[in-house]
């Protein structure tokens, strides 16, 4: 999806069948990870399939898999197989454990991934459990983002060497490279390898979440002392803060300084609170609920969410100063363009692949 929103032209290969859903609907939601993208249905299982395949590979710069280690070379579309084809193809592996190691062949899932980094354990409050983070750490943080980034720099080496090579995306590898700033901070004694007593991790009453008087919340990350004063300036007006307010670093009084805060903020709601901070240097905002998000007046104003299809997603990023505010393809279906795709493509024996059923078009 990253590559299409950038400009690629972006073929989906989908198995024949129903997609497999990790829950049970009645009905599935939208893909929105699918827009932008055009979509053929090829059966891998068919005699003609994996050569079908490599035909696509032959005409493409990238090539991306999610199978587990060794499918793909079993299916006979590995990464030899392909730059067999073309050696100049960029062949890229996206799995959770990576292609090597004890867990290699294991299944998994983004929670299990960004847990054996460290990273989970790093997230929630103190004596607390560790709080998972929805799927975004791991699945597109450190997966997806990485992925998209090792093929465009795989890319550029092949402009020049005139060779592609295989790019291993394993999402363990990503979320530790995510964790870079953390460990050194670490390593000097600037953090502490237990979660909700750091500066970053609600450890800090500067930096952490307060309840409004309406039951939502304001977030707050007051870091640097001249935003820190003037979020106490702005917290406490027009009165201000009275006499004896704890130092803000003065980690012996946090627990005083936290209940100060969190009493200020339950006096009003998030609304009253958000016109007060609203464009100040407090580093104070709402925190809003994802059907909200899109109204927010900065948010609004650059467009960094679109509706497509009659979804509301969240816009392409990031932006160019050639072509300015990239759109979200349409949302697309499985098999909705194999004919299209293989009759653009040249494809002489179109027609008699889909009687034959190794191609399907829906």
């Amino acid at each position: 999806m990253l590559l299409a929103d950038l400009g690629a032209e972006v073929i989906r290969v989908d198995r024949p069948g129903p997609p497999s859903q990790a829950l049970p609907s009645q009905a599935a939601p939208p893909d929105v990870t699918s827009r932008g993208k055009r979509r053929v249905i090829v059966d891998l299982k068919h005699p003609r399939g994996a050569g079908l395949v490599l035909r696509l590979a032959e005409l493409s710069d990238v090539l991306l898999e999610g199978y587990r280690p060794g499918v793909a070379e079993r299916l006979g579309v590995g990464p030899a197989d392909c730059q067999a084809r073309n050696p100049r193809l960029v062949y890229g592996r996206m799995t959770g454990w990576g292609q090597d190691g004890p867990l290699a062949e294991s299944a998994g899932h983004d929670i299990a991934y960004i847990a054996i980094t460290g990273a989970l354990h790093a997230i929630g409050r103190s004596g607390g459990p560790p709080q998972v983070p929805v799927n975004y750490l791991g699945d597109f943080g450190g997966g997806a983002m990485f992925l998209a980034l090792g093929v465009l720099a795989a890319l550029l080496e092949a402009r020049q060497s005139g060779r592609g090579q295989v790019v291993d995306a394993a999402i363990v590898d990503g979320t530790a490279v995510l964790q870079a700033m953390t460990y050194g901070l670490l390593a000097g004694g600037a953090w502490a390898d237990r979660r909700g007593v750091n500066l970053l991790d609600t450890g800090a009453p500067f930096y952490d979440v307060y309840a409004t008087a309406d039951g939502r919340h304001m977030a707050v990350g007051a870091l640097e002392p001249q935003f820190y004063a003037e979020f106490v300036r702005l917290l406490f007006a027009p009165d201000g803060p009275g006499t004896g307010l704890p130092a803000q670093h003065d980690r012996t009084r946090w627990p005083e300084l936290r209940a100060l805060f969190a009493e200020r903020f339950a006096s009003r709601t998030q609304a009253e609170w958000t016109e007060v901070f609203a464009g100040t240097d407090s580093c104070v905002a709402p925190v809003l609920p994802m059907a909200e998000a899109p109204d927010h007046p900065h948010l609004a104003a650059r467009g960094t969410y679109a509706e497509t299809d009659g979804v509301v997603q969240p816009a392409p990023a990031p932006r160019f100063s050639s072509v300015g505010r990239l759109e979200p393809g349409r949302l697309t279906l499985p098999g909705e363009h194999t004919r299209e795709v293989l009759t653009g493509l040249g494809f002489a024996d179109a027609e008699d692949l889909l009687a034959s059923g190794v191609v399907v078009q829906h």
